[in-house]
């Protein structure tokens, strides 16, 4: 999925995006408003989306190779956070929407998670598992 479909599906305001932002591949979503999480969950090619709007996020994104970062429920990044995710040249949009809402649009029109499959409970009956 394109980084401008993302933009599109979620209704996006942009914050920092340079003209090749645009067309960067996404292959994976990532939703946490924890960090230590994102770092655990993270793979090179995802976007991440958050609520938490600091410069520890960016740090994070930049760290863990995220290609972007949406932020979600209409936050707004202060001036501190633009200058370092365009230091970092990592594209920084807002949605409106709330995580929940935001990552099953993504999830609907296929983008994969980060995290590996795990097993559902009425998965584990279907194979026979009592969990």
């Amino acid at each position: 999925m394109l980084l401008s479909e993302i933009i599109d599906l979620l209704a996006c305001e942009v914050f920092v995006a340079d003209g090749e932002a645009a067309d960067f591949v996404i292959e994976y979503g990532c939703a946490s408003d924890l960090m230590s999480d994102v770092q655990a969950l993270s793979r090179t090619g995802a976007v991440l989306l958050t609520g938490l709007v600091n410069v520890q996020t960016v740090q994070t994104a930049f760290v863990a190779e995220f290609r972007a970062i949406v932020l979600v429920r209409g936050k707004k990044p202060d001036a501190g956070v633009i200058a370092l995710a365009k230091e970092k040249k990592i594209p920084l949009v807002g949605t409106p929407y709330s995580m929940y809402e935001a990552c099953g649009i993504l999830y609907m029109k296929g983008l994969r998670s980060t995290m590996e499959y795990v097993p559902t409970m009425s998965s584990r009956n279907q194979t026979g598992e009592n969990g």
